[in-house]
């Protein structure tokens, strides 16, 4: 995983540990299985296309809240 995919990983998991939501509930509303949510939190993988814009729905955030990295 390079630099960009690892902060993308960081942002995903912050979103998901701020929300209000369970991580059974989300790993359901997504239609992914609890194993598949932990790894995106540890940052073992990233989310599909289609998961991650699923992901921004249920969360309630932006693709930009995500996707913002800096790049140096």
């Amino acid at each position: 995983m390079n630099k960009i995919e690892k902060q993308i990983a960081m942002n995903i998991k912050s979103e998901i540990l701020t929300s209000p939501k369970t991580k059974t509930q989300i790993a359901k509303e997504l239609g992914i299985s609890k194993p598949t949510l932990s790894q995106y939190l540890s940052g073992r993988i990233l989310p599909s296309l289609g998961t991650f814009a699923m992901l921004c729905k249920v969360l309630d955030c932006s693709a930009d809240d995500i996707l913002n990295v800096e790049q140096k």
